[in-house]
């Protein structure tokens, strides 16, 4: 008989150890990073060919979740639901919402739950473990995956492996925190632990009930923000007061380390966290001297680099063991050894009120997008796209005026009372504190150049009237 379940696509975190590609505003889950497809979108794509699989549940955190469901459509996967964080409860609470509207489809429902800013170079046999770890949750275990370690790494955390169950998995002994490095050493050498991934098969009533005698108060505040959820558009919006309310935990601390139904089954499925820069490096294809190139990139007379471009041509020579990255505002050099200090460049951004750490030049909107081009004292431009059937909220600015001017594609423009349409070419001009909106009517994507002049241009001068998006 064939187990249905339901993938849960966790769809958290920051990832600030890839800075400058992973931000705030994008993290490391939504950037492609080893294939045409994001992080996100290569775990929805892998978990779907194995049989059985329902819609995925994909839990995000607001800000993301227009770009979090575009990436999902873009390859054909429509989330059912996806369960939007107000806050940010660690991984406990994010699954527990995730059981709840599982058991909700399905009093029998079984969960994969799966980080989505992990990588898997094998994934045939990945789904061939993802089978036995559900087969384990339809007996009522409670099953993770242990990766099988190929060096004694210090920044993850591992499990040992308890008695053997039958179909090759074991009972879980015990878990382990990130050890020191002879620790690692130790683990290793004994073949009886294994890397702890992340990765998760149990039946959402299982799930719940563990949670339920070991974390009660956590289940209350979790169903409580569950229970009183809305729907917004093709999300699922958790109450901000109950949720915050809910104690923030992992679900190692809260279940795995104190169930007596852990089990592990062992996994070589060519999983990485791709946690940093080095990380990256040693998944990544290389060249006869152990360089990986991405981009516009020449090296010569260099070895064990991994040197990105994602704008200009990086010319590199007699270098060793170094992480370059280039982006449109930043450049990251750094001792590939060191690539775990990269989160102190993102905190001395945070310390002096930068915003480099939090957004690239090209800003993600649920109508597409803009970028910044020039800067200066009392103007800013930007070169905006704007998808097909997209509009922009009808709003108004109290410190700032703007002209647009149509590159390509037709822009239907409302402008206080006045409607005007606009081709290639044309432009218009929006006086400062009158009601406006910009559309795309047409069916190919509209780019056009937006000039800003006055004397405050940020973001948050914006009074939105209405809004497709129902952003407030």
């Amino acid at each position: 008989m064939t187990l249905r379940f339901y993938p849960v696509i966790l769809s958290g975190g920051s990832g600030t150890r890839l800075w400058p590609m992973s931000r705030k505003l994008l993290p490391k889950q939504f950037l492609a990073l080893l294939s045409r497809h994001t992080l996100l979108q290569e775990t929805a794509l892998r978990v779907r060919p194995i049989a059985g699989c329902e819609p995925p549940i994909v839990v995000c955190n607001d800000e993301q979740r227009f770009l979090a469901a575009d990436q999902l459509r873009e390859i054909g996967v429509q989330a059912a639901p996806m369960i939007l964080e107000p806050v940010g409860r660690n991984t406990a609470p994010a699954i527990a919402v995730a059981a709840l509207a599982a058991r909700e489809r399905s009093p029998d429902a079984l969960l994969l739950v799966l980080p989505s800013d992990t990588t898997i170079t094998k994934p045939e046999v990945f789904r061939r473990d993802a089978a036995t770890a559900l087969e384990l949750a339809s007996r009522g275990y409670l099953a993770t995956f242990g990766i099988v370690p190929s060096a004694p790494e210090t920044g993850f955390g591992y499990i040992e492996r308890g008695a053997p169950l039958q179909g090759g998995a074991c009972k879980v002994a015990s878990f382990r925190e990130k050890p020191d490095r002879a620790s690692a050493e130790g683990f290793v050498a004994s073949g009886q632990f294994l890397w702890n991934s992340g990765m998760f098969a149990f039946s959402a009533a299982k799930y719940l009930d563990e949670l339920s005698r070991l974390r009660p108060e956590m289940l209350a505040a979790a169903s409580k923000a569950y229970a009183k959820s809305v729907r917004d558009l093709d999300f699922l919006r958790l109450d901000r007061e109950a949720f915050a309310a809910c104690p923030s935990d992992s679900i190692d601390y809260a279940v795995m380390e104190k169930t007596a139904d852990a089990v592990v089954v062992q996994s070589d499925p060519g999983w990485s966290d791709v946690g940093t820069w080095s990380a990256l490096w040693s998944i990544s294809p290389k060249d006869s001297g152990g360089n990986v190139a991405v981009g516009d990139v020449y090296l010569r007379d260099s070895g064990g680099c991994y040197v990105r471009s994602e704008k200009r041509h990086v010319a590199g020579i007699g270098l060793k063991n170094l992480i370059v990255v280039e982006t449109e505002d930043a450049l990251l050099v750094a001792a590939r050894e060191r690539s775990q200090d990269v989160k102190e460049a993102v905190a001395n951004l945070e310390s002096k009120a930068r915003t480099e750490h939090i957004s690239h030049t090209r800003v993600h909107r649920p109508w597409g997008y803009y970028e910044s081009v020039d800067a200066g004292e009392r103007f800013q431009v930007k070169r905006i796209m704007v998808q097909p059937g997209a509009a922009l909220s009808l709003q108004m600015h109290h410190h700032r005026a703007e002209h647009w001017v149509v590159v390509s594609g037709t822009a239907k423009v409302t402008r206080g009372d006045d409607e005007l349409l606009l081709a290639e070419n044309e432009s218009v001009y929006i006086p400062v504190g009158t009601k406006h909106r910009l559309e795309n009517p047409g069916k190919m994507p509209l780019y056009l150049v937006e000039v800003q002049s006055g004397g405050y241009l940020g973001e948050d001068d914006i009074v939105r009237f209405e809004d497709k998006y129902r952003r407030t």
